[in-house]
């Protein structure tokens, strides 16, 4: 009997001696199971994704939905013709609240650099990495042309905001806050000089 127990306490000492997990890495056995919240499987932002809408991980917001500190936008068109029209009236009642300061505008800058360089290149001039690469299927606008510069500063910041009429151009409104898209709109203005 007085064997048994000491076979009974060395076991129990080896079981309870090889639990003990030497790699920090890998926590062994999880109570859970694989199916568990203790290590959470994730899909990153940009990554296809089989279970969500559209098929993709990065969702845009609700239509008609507000960021919490964020001002209103009056203009969610949802047809081309709708677009049209409410690009048009932001450039006339859309006026620019952020001032054209070297702050203003170096933060337009680096903002721009963030968001729109990829696309529009560094220089603006529609020579960005995705369409250098190849990964973008046409030209972006050249935004140093006449025909940009020329645009109100509310068409600009409906276009950063809802994306082009085109459709080539998705919308920035939810990655990009309201006043750093009119400092990008004092940016830009900087290529005409």
């Amino acid at each position: 009997m007085k064997n048994i127990k000491h076979i009974f306490i060395l076991l129990l000492s080896i079981t309870a001696l090889s639990s003990c997990v030497q790699d920090k890495n890998n926590p062994g056995f999880a109570y859970m199971g694989e199916h568990d919240m203790y290590y959470t499987k994730y899909d990153k932002a940009y990554t296809p994704n089989s279970i969500l809408p559209n098929g993709q991980t990065n969702q845009p917001a609700p239509a008609g939905s507000v960021a919490r500190e964020n001002s209103y936008f009056p203009f969610h068109p949802a047809t081309i013709t709708e677009k049209v029209a409410d690009q048009n009236k932001a450039g006339e009642v859309l006026h620019n609240p952020v001032p054209v300061t070297d702050e203003n505008v170096a933060e337009g800058k680096r903002q721009y650099d963030i968001f729109c360089a990829d696309c529009h290149g560094f220089s603006g001039k529609g020579d960005g990495y995705l369409y250098t690469a190849k990964l973008f299927p046409a030209r972006p606008r050249d935004l140093t042309s006449k025909y940009v510069q020329d645009m109100p500063d509310g068409t600009l910041y409906f276009i950063i905001t809802e994306g082009s009429v085109s459709g080539l151009m998705g919308p920035h409104g939810v990655q990009i806050t309201p006043e750093n898209r009119w400092k990008i709109v004092n940016y830009l203005r900087s290529f005409a000089k």
